[in-house]
């Protein structure tokens, strides 16, 4: 696979991840919105150009990692953070 660079952008009530890899100027995203200690994860996005690289996959870990290290719940709004979830019930404890 090729290497991914994640990156937050963002602060206060919403932000995103993003997803670059090289050689492309397409940038895959997950969006969100914090309310309460929780973070709403609204939408991933990844170009079909950069597709099949299991990016979406790399955005979500950086959501659940930032999860662990920041102490926030997330609330999986989004169909592919939400069937995520499903596949890693070690994620539970971070489920809002």
């Amino acid at each position: 696979m090729d290497e991914v660079t994640i990156t937050r952008r963002g602060s206060g009530s919403s932000g995103e991840y993003h997803a670059a890899v090289p050689g492309s100027s397409a940038i895959g995203r997950l969006t969100w919105t914090e309310h309460d200690g929780v973070r709403a994860a609204e939408h991933t996005l990844v170009p079909p150009e950069i597709g099949g690289r299991g990016i979406a996959g790399k955005l979500v870990e950086a959501l659940i990692a930032d999860a662990r290290a920041q102490h926030f719940k997330i609330d999986p709004q989004c169909s592919y953070v939400a069937a995520a979830f499903k596949r890693h019930p070690e994620w539970a404890d971070l489920h809002a």
